[in-house]
């Protein structure tokens, strides 16, 4: 087995071999991107799912099908340390200029280059994290009040009208939208319903860890009337079959079926895990067909890796509190579990550990399916707590 065609890509956005189990999703968004490129509704889309489903790499897929198919698009993603303010505005400097090369667009495209200029010098009091250059001088009473959610929403009308004019859409792919802070994942919110409201082609596809829609209903009680939330689960069976088979046939090489059912097995369907484990099948084996013995040979390098990886990346980031909570989650199984139980497992109260849960949540470490109840948003986890730290 030659490691330099092994096939398989684990990492942080690394596109896989094969994109199993998403059509239906990726078809969803190529609608809705075509629609509002004629004038008609469509709602934007919003991915929610736990870590390792791969929602970063179906962002970027359905990000080149767009402008395969002449989708003006902007690509974000949104860390804790950063304002939306500070990441939109270069991207949508970017979006301007290309359409001001549109010949019918050029004039509404200058003017939101000065309705951007605008927006800039006004919020960079509020936002110091601003940087871009500037290309025109602002327009007075374009997009300069200093109020973020009239702004932006004046700002996205103007990145609209340009679009329309050139006879295409914008959409903003936005990844981590749960990093968001409320204040500005409100306006943003709200200047997507100002462009709906004018059936100007602007819209938003974004991914964000399961309590990204709790967020953003919060934020703004239409937002489930102006989003569609598909939840980005594990493949089912059959897809997860074919992602790990499919690539090894482009090879010439296969797997014996118990080979695939114990990976399967192991992985639950989640597609990071599929290629963790498939790539070290690969490299544990000496010929095909890849055997039941290599894939259990390969599983005590492939916890290892990510161990030293995936898991322990999340792990390094959190207090001696935060840890002694997930480790009263991992000795009650994977979950979820109601709050109660957790205290009860720490002989603690449950009112004594909220800011715990809070601070969790917030690092994007567990999140809430339903009122009382926390869950891992990485999968496998409870396993990971269990062996890094030992013991009840």
């Amino acid at each position: 087995m030659d490691p330099i065609r092994n096939p398989y890509s684990p990492g942080a956005g690394t596109p896989p071999p094969e994109l199993a189990g998403r059509q239906a999703v990726r078809d969803m968004v190529r609608i809705s991107l075509a629609r509002i490129r004629i004038g008609r509704s469509a709602k934007s889309i919003m991915m929610v799912g736990l870590r390792g489903v791969g929602k970063t790499v179906l962002l970027e897929r359905m990000r080149l099908d767009a402008e395969g198919d002449g989708i003006h698009t902007i690509s974000l993603e949104a860390p804790e340390e950063r304002s939306l303010p500070a990441l939109l505005a270069p991207q949508l400097r970017v979006a301007l200029l290309r359409l001001s090369h549109v010949e019918a667009a050029r004039d509404l495209a200058v003017r939101g280059l000065r309705a951007l200029a605008g927006f800039v010098g006004k919020l960079k009091v509020t936002y110091q994290d601003i940087e871009v250059g500037l290309d025109y001088e602002p327009e007075p009473g374009l997009a300069d009040n200093g109020d973020l959610s009239i702004d932006l929403a004046t700002l996205l009308e103007q990145v609209g009208r340009a679009a329309q004019s050139a006879n295409t859409a914008v959409a903003l792919f936005i990844d981590e939208l749960q990093y968001v802070k409320a204040e500005q994942l409100a306006a943003l919110i709200s200047a997507l319903h100002r462009c709906a409201q004018q059936q100007l082609p602007v819209t938003l596809v974004g991914a964000g860890l399961p309590q990204l829609r709790g967020q953003m209903g919060d934020a703004k009680s239409y937002a489930e009337r102006l989003f569609d939330f598909p939840m980005i689960g594990p493949l089912d069976e059959a897809d997860a079959r074919e992602a790990i088979e499919k690539p090894a046939e482009a090879e010439g090489v296969s797997y014996q079926p118990e080979a695939v059912a114990n990976i399967l097995s192991e992985t639950q369907g989640y597609p990071y895990f599929l290629q963790e484990w498939g790539k070290q099948a690969w490299d544990t084996a000496l010929l095909s067909p890849i055997s039941q013995d290599d894939v259990t040979a390969a599983t005590a390098v492939t916890v290892a890796a990510l161990d030293e990886s995936f898991f322990r990346v999340r792990f390094d980031r959190l207090t001696p509190s935060e840890k002694t909570y997930l480790r009263a989650m991992a000795e009650l199984g994977p979950g979820p579990h109601r709050s109660g139980d957790i205290a009860k497992q720490m002989n603690r109260s449950v009112q004594s550990l909220a800011p715990t849960r809070s601070s969790l949540i917030a690092k994007g470490m567990v999140w809430s399916p339903t009122h009382g109840d926390t869950a891992f948003t990485v999968p496998l986890f409870d396993a990971f707590m269990k062996r890094i730290i030992p013991g009840a």
